[in-house]
């Protein structure tokens, strides 16, 4: 802010237009959002609030308080991160640096779990590998309070966030937690009616070129998949037929262009009546299959 913007009253609706235009000039996309956000948090404003108060100056500690997070966003930390939270599925999960943040694309696997499942409605066992936040385990658990479910992840980190996020929504006694790498983390001798799945998919080579905000602040261990990115997804679905039940469905979500290759791995280890569901963006999301007689 140059001396002659600093002598004229930083109002609400002045400090918004600032921000957005200096984030369209850094190429953030979201440019007016963001500053909205940034700005709702400092001060306990919605963003009709907002509109309504567009007119009220702030005092010199809210400057310095959005001025800090402008500050933030101007390094392409991702908004979540700078919130410390992220709605998914109707709730809102605290997230940081240690687990990757909920995606809407996201939602579809908890969908296609639901929808496929509905048969089982009053009672199932589930199981969400590479858990993260726990924001499909919870959503699950939230949609189906009589199921029992059981999350896992072999970060300790994202663990700890996601047990956080249980005691927030009031899960913390509908869903188990375990650390360890896939099935490894699964109690023996235990099936399941459903598993699911957002593991890491991304091609290794590809994740240096993702955008800044995700190089630079999400966890890498849970995006790299390998050479082809579905080294974990082929591990996952060969071992997912000793875990579950007869009829028990698996699903798991992919990159837009891996389905066909998901496909081969689901009919290789004994699936059918497989589905590719999209994504909010009509691409390639979720492949899902049935187990069937063991």
């Amino acid at each position: 802010m140059s001396e002659s913007e600093e002598a004229q009253a930083w109002t609400v609706q002045r400090v918004l237009r600032w921000a957005a235009e200096d984030f369209t000039k850094r190429g953030i996309e979201s440019a007016r959002l963001d500053a909205e956000l940034l700005l709702g948090r400092v001060l306990g404003f919605d963003r009709l609030k907002l509109i309504l108060e567009a007119t009220r100056e702030l005092t010199q500690d809210q400057l310095n308080a959005f001025r800090a997070l402008i500050k933030r966003r101007r390094g392409y930390e991702p908004i979540a991160y700078i919130l410390g939270e992220r709605e998914f599925y109707g709730h809102s999960f605290r997230v940081d640096k240690r687990v990757l943040i909920p995606r809407p694309d996201t939602e579809t696997l908890v969908d296609v779990a639901l929808s496929r499942t509905k048969a089982a409605y009053m009672y199932g066992r589930a199981l969400d590998l590479c858990t993260g936040s726990g924001c499909v385990a919870l959503s699950l658990a939230k949609a189906r309070p009589t199921w029992s479910v059981l999350a896992t992840d072999i970060s300790e980190g994202a663990l700890a966030v996601a047990k956080n996020n249980s005691q927030r929504l009031s899960a913390a006694f509908s869903v188990g937690w375990s650390q360890g790498d896939l099935f490894e983390a699964a109690p023996a001798n235990t099936s399941f009616d459903l598993i699911v799945s957002n593991p890491p998919y991304i091609p290794d080579a590809e994740v240096p070129e993702l955008d800044a905000g995700i190089v630079n602040f999400e966890p890498h261990l849970a995006l790299l998949g390998g050479p082809e990115g579905t080294r974990i997804l082929a591990r996952l679905i060969q071992e997912a037929p000793r875990h579950l039940n007869a009829g028990g469905l698996l699903a798991v979500e992919i990159a837009w262009n891996q389905a066909q290759a998901v496909r081969s791995l689901f009919e290789s280890a004994g699936f059918s009546a497989i589905l590719v569901n999209k994504d909010y963006g009509q691409r390639d999301r979720v492949v899902s299959g049935v187990l069937g007689s063991k």
